[in-house]
């Protein structure tokens, strides 16, 4: 499971693409390996490539042009990724 916050500034597709990007980094500079985050790299490639992330950017941002925070929760349930949004 990962937890992402999104703003209007920077939406949740590009949030999690950061958060791709400094798992991988923080993956390639430990040298002997770590599950957890190759766990959290592997779930952020499958939402990468299989969530709707126009759908997911336009059900979110609805609450957050009302000046409310949300939360992005991914998941996978039987190897289908997943979300839930949880408005903070």
């Amino acid at each position: 499971m990962i937890e992402l916050i999104p703003s209007l500034t920077h939406c949740i597709h590009t949030i999690t693409k950061r958060e791709y990007e400094d798992t991988l980094r923080q993956m390639l500079s430990d040298a002997a390996g770590n599950e957890q985050l190759n766990q959290r790299l592997e779930l952020l490639t499958i939402v990468l490539k299989e969530i709707d992330f126009k759908h997911l950017r336009l059900e979110s941002e609805k609450y957050m042009v009302q000046g409310k925070k949300v939360k992005v929760i991914f998941f996978l349930e039987n190897n289908t990724p997943g979300y839930e949004i949880q408005v903070l």
